[in-house]
Formats: structure tokens, C-alpha cells, sequence
């Protein structure tokens, strides 16, 4: 029986109801609406300035103006009603379309308006092109806002972030609409939580996939402990670990993609979803649209590889991975392994732990089992340290701690799946 959108949406505010409560696994740790209401928290002031306010940032989505037909207050983001279309533009192009707090809260409660609306059949989100001509989808969320509370031994920010990223993760995972994600370009991180859970992911020549998280002493997130272990073989648990940038015949392969249309076309392509008529069956003629337009993407590397990976990452630890890599002796074998340590080895021994010992758990227990892990991360001390190295200095050369695998104790990887993480 269909649930409402109500229920959906509870579900989507991470709400403890009877089913998650009866769930012993899952500590009272993911704040309710209440409880998040209780922090204040931070949000992106144009492409650089961070400023501090209170929860009244939520509530301030809710009183903008509501015409049906404008575009949303931010800048950062562009909603729209055209037609029967909600019409989405993430539009902070110079950042890759990088998601910040309000873009998040933006697209949350424009969202949850459409599903209720009659009127609308159909959502389109797309990234805004920058001015050489690329057109990033979205390359993550905007971490150095994380990196500048890590003074807070509270980390009210993050407490607030992720809970919000999570619950507009989840409401897209269950939107009763067709969501359909147009990917000219990178799609990383944040980007992959408002586009991968949709129904329609539609990717062409030029879309660059890839989780990165274990390079900045983080996880595969986002719902990441859902889809990956559910794409063939270990490729998920490949592309987890590693951070592997993949193209579109690969997506394709793995069902990240479901559509792949030629770059040239894709303007095209939108236009005609916004003018669509999709009748009373939206799914149906979305994919009939779809079809229409489909291209080749040629072959799948990663399927001649396949083999290859699973031979490797069917291990029963990182360690067991890196033996196999190096028994493997091929090229593909060496850089994989070259890769791996460049990773934080706390990192990479959490997230093989999320995505083997809890890949089949349903969305809303994924979700929580990530904020749990989100927030031991923030922490922690290789997170920020990942952010120094990668995007603010930029020297590429992170001081992991511990620094080698074998000081990665089972008891170190075990806390991070515990409730109420403390500062370290």
C-alpha cells in the first residue's frame, strides 16, 4: 500500500516511529526536528563568507514568498515552477555547484511544496555552467564551513548540516514523483545524495562520478551505504574505498545512470522535459522520453575489470585487500594499490566496515547509521585534517593519525558505530 507524502516526509525528517525505535541497533542519536531546532548553525554568504545564525534560517524558507512561479530567494540555488515542472538549477558554478546550508534547506522545502502539488508532475535539477563552458552538476558538499568549527568541541554546525543533507537525501530516495538529475559534468559527494536516489539519473559523455570521502578522513555518505553495496560484484566497495572517477558507459553499467545522452542533445533534452506534457502517468512518459534520446556510451571499462575487482576486494579486511592487490601484480592492481595509501587508514577501515557489515540494511537505517558515523568523523581528527590538505593549503600531503593501517585498532573502527561520540 502507497504511503502519503506526510508519511513520507516523516520518515524523510529521520522521526523515530515504532518501526526505527524497534530496531535495537539504532540509538536515539539522529535528532528529530525538535532536537535540531535546538542548535544554532551556519550558512554560505555568496562564494566565500560564512556567517552564524540561528535556526530561524529553516523557518525563513518556509515564510519566503510563495508564488508557485518564482525562483527560490537564494542565489545559490534557482526554483522554479515551469509548466508542470519543478525546475531546479544549483547555480554556484565557479564552486562546481558545491552544496552549502541553504541550498540544501532551499531544495528541501521547494521539494516537499511540489509533492503535494497537483500541478506539478515532474522534477528537473541540473547544474549551472561555468563560464569555459563546463557544466558541474554538483562536486560535494561545501566542507571548509565544517573545517571552521572545528574550535567548537560541540560541533553544532555539523550536528545541523548532516541532519538536513540526510533527511532531503531520504525525501528524494521516497519523492512520489519522477526526479530526474541531468549530468553534464562532475557529480561527487553531496551531489550524488540529490541526484543518484532520484528516478531518473541522466548522464552524458562528459559526467565524472566518483566518492571521495575516504581522502578527507571521511566515508562514502549520502546513502552511499545503500546503493554501493548494491552495485555489481565488489565494484561498490571499489569504488568506495578508492574514490574511482568513473564515466557515464561506467555509471551506466552499474546502474548509477540509468539514461546516457549525447552532451550536444542535453540542452535540448531539458527544454523538452519542461515543456513536456507527462499525462497521468509521469514515470511512463519520462521514460519514454528518455528512450527517445538515448545514446551509446560505449563500452564499460569496469566491465572487462570486473573480474579483477572482485577477486581483490572479496577480502575480509582492508589488509586482506592490499595483500590481494599486491599478489595481483598488474598495472590496475598497483595503482589501486597505490591509491589506498593515500587514503586515511581510518577511514578506509570504517567504511569497509559501513559498506560489508551493513550494506543490507533499508534507506532510513542507512541514513542513520550515517549520521552516527558522521558525527564520530567531526570529531575526530583526520576529517580535518583531510580538509586542510585537500582544499584549504592544498598540499596533498595529509598527516593521517594513525598513519598505517596496522595502528588502526578493530576497537578504534568498532567506536565509530557507536552512539554519542565524543570530541577526541
Amino acid at each position: 500500500m502507497r504511503t502519503t507524502v506526510r508519511e513520507r516526509s516523516d520518515v524523510a525528517l529521520g522521526l523515530f516511529n515504532d518501526r526505527l525505535i524497534g530496531r535495537d541497533w539504532i540509538a536515539l542519536d539522529y535528532p528529530t526536528v525538535a532536537d535540531v531546532a535546538t542548535f544554532p548553525a551556519i550558512s554560505q554568504c555568496g562564494d566565500g563568507d560564512i556567517s552564524l545564525h540561528g535556526y530561524d534560517a529553516i523557518e525563513a524558507w518556509d515564510a519566503a514568498p510563495n508564488d508557485r512561479g518564482g525562483a527560490a530567494v537564494s542565489d545559490e540555488i534557482i526554483l522554479e515552477r515551469k509548466g508542470r515542472v519543478g525546475s531546479v538549477t544549483l547555480n554556484r558554478p565557479k564552486a562546481l555547484n558545491a552544496l552549502t546550508q541553504p541550498m540544501v534547506l532551499g531544495l528541501d522545502a521547494r521539494l516537499k511544496e511540489w509533492a503535494e502539488d497537483p500541478a506539478i508532475s515532474v522534477v528537473v535539477v541540473r547544474g549551472a555552467a561555468r563560464d569555459d563552458g563546463r557544466v558541474p552538476f554538483c562536486a560535494g558538499g561545501d566542507i571548509r564551513l565544517l573545517y571552521g568549527e572545528q574550535d567548537d568541541p560541540d560541533r553544532h554546525f555539523a550536528t545541523v548540516f548532516y541532519a538536513q543533507e540526510y533527511r532531503l537525501n531520504t525525501f528524494i530516495f521516497r519523492y512520489p514523483k519522477p526526479y530526474v538529475a541531468l549530468i553534464d559534468g562532475v557529480v561527487m559527494g553531496g551531489g550524488v545524495g540529490i541526484s543518484i536516489h532520484g528516478s531518473h539519473r541522466v548522464m552524458t559523455e562528459r559526467a565524472l562520478f566518483a566518492m571521495p570521502e575516504t581522502g578527507i578522513g571521511l566515508f562514502p555518505d549520502v546513502g552511499a551505504t545503500y546503493f554501493l553495496p548494491r552495485l555489481t560484484g565488489k565494484a561498490g566497495l571499489y569504488l568506495g574505498l578508492t574514490g574511482a572517477r568513473i564515466g557515464a558507459a561506467d555509471s551506466l553499467y552499474l546502474g548509477l545512470a540509468t539514461h546516457v545522452v549525447a552532451s550536444d542533445a542535453l540542452q535540448a533534452l531539458d527544454e523538452t522535459l519542461l515543456a513536456a506534457d507527462s499525462g497521468s502517468d509521469a514515470h511512463a512518459a519520462i521514460d519514454r522520453l528518455l528512450a527517445n534520446c538515448a545514446a551509446d556510451p560505449g563500452p564499460a571499462s569496469l566491465a572487462a575489470r570486473q573480474a579483477e575487482i572482485d577477486r581483490c576486494f572479496a577480502a575480509g579486511s582492508v589488509e586482506e585487500i592490499v595483500a590481494n592487490l599486491e599478489a595481483e601484480g598488474s598495472d590496475w592492481a598497483a595503482e589501486t594499490l597505490a591509491t589506498l595509501r593515500q587514503k586515511s587508514p581510518t577511514s578506509l577501515k570504517v567504511s569497509f566496515k559501513q559498506l560489508t557489515a551493513y550494506g543490507e540494511r533499508d534507506f532510513e537505517e542507512a541514513m542513520a547509521l550515517e549520521y552516527r558515523l558522521a558525527m564520530h568523523c567531526n570529531l575526530g581528527v583526520d576529517f580535518f585534517e583531510g580538509i586542510r590538505a585537500q582544499i584549504v593549503d592544498k598540499d596533498r600531503n595529509p598527516a593521517w593519525r594513525p598513519a598505517r593501517l596496522e595502528e588502526v585498532t578493530a576497537a578504534t573502527v568498532d567506536a565509530y558505530f557507536e552512539s554519542r561520540p565524543r570530541a577526541t
